[in-house]
């Protein structure tokens, strides 16, 4: 249906290397640039993430940046169906779970029962549309709310854990990772408070997976983080280093210094010894202390 088509059983039972193929782009002909992807809120996985059609989060979000940037991801859920209404222009979404538009990561899921206008869903898919996707300002103010608001509000499970993912992209994208943890904590709340209320389960499988994805991705996020200052400064600092080098070797004193000076105002402390300079980030301890051969 869309211009971009997911291979998903090469991929998920194959083994092969995510990529899109080419659609049929029947989706273009109403304005739509989006890659359709069925059996969007897939739970059968188990153990593992089998969401959008098997493919799970890390191979979804690598394969989005693939997508060109007035393009979207089109997710519909199992048991769902979604009608163009071509004479009154209105998209409607019928069934047990949703339609979701996904771009870069931040997903606007569209529930059953609910009508759109055709130039509405143009404005998701071409993120024209800021109110219904938080941003980068917003998301910070508004984010961390919204999950306790998905718990208290939504009619159902699904609901709350897709506000709740809503919530983490926003927060994340606007790298605030103190509330990207309080909607992990939160939707782990929301998740044993409908299991206690429900006689027999009604996606918490499938909403306890969502829940280990967040995990992951905070990790993720955790672990760039402490990866600093060496994954960003280091690749920078080393070649002024060796260039600081050959200017002292070179005898031309003023440029080595000058470089020492621009690398202090960026917060990095250079230490020489007669083979190695040493630096470190103002901010760091001395056991941190990174060296770069000169």
């Amino acid at each position: 249906m869309g211009f971009a088509a997911l291979p998903a059983y090469e991929i998920y039972k194959a083994g092969h290397p995510p990529e899109w193929l080419t659609g049929l782009d029947l989706m273009g002909t109403l304005g739509l640039r989006v890659a359709v992807i069925p059996h969007y809120d897939n739970t059968e996985g188990g153990t593992h993430d089998s969401r959008f059609c098997y493919l799970g989060e890390p191979r979804l979000t690598a394969l989005e940046e693939e997508l060109p940037d007035d393009s979207a991801v089109l997710g519909i859920d199992e048991h769902t169906a979604v009608i163009v209404d071509l004479d009154t222009s209105l998209v409607r979404v019928w069934g047990r779970g949703a339609m979701t538009i996904r771009r870069q990561g931040i997903s606007a899921p569209v529930f059953g029962g609910t009508a759109l206008t055709l130039e509405q869903l143009r404005g998701l898919v071409k993120g024209t549309r800021p109110a219904a996707i938080p941003s980068s300002r917003q998301s910070a103010e508004v984010a961390g709310d919204a999950a306790h608001r998905a718990r208290s509000d939504a009619a159902t499970l699904q609901e709350a854990v897709a506000a709740a993912e809503l919530s983490f992209s926003a927060v994340q994208k606007a790298r605030d990772a103190a509330r990207m943890a309080d909607v992990v904590v939160e939707l782990e709340s929301v998740i044993a408070t409908w299991s206690a209320d429900m006689e027999e389960d009604q996606g918490g499988e499938w909403a306890r997976t969502v829940l280990h994805g967040l995990i992951r991705r905070l990790a993720g996020a955790a672990g760039r983080g402490l990866s600093e200052p060496e994954r960003t400064l280091g690749r920078i600092v080393a070649p002024l280093l060796e260039l600081r080098t050959r200017f002292r070797t070179e005898g031309a004193y003023e440029l080595a210094d000058a470089v020492r000076e621009a690398v202090a105002a960026g917060g990095v402390r250079v230490r020489d010894s007669a083979e190695v300079s040493e630096w470190r980030w103002e901010e760091e301890t001395d056991d941190q202390q990174t060296s770069a051969e000169a």
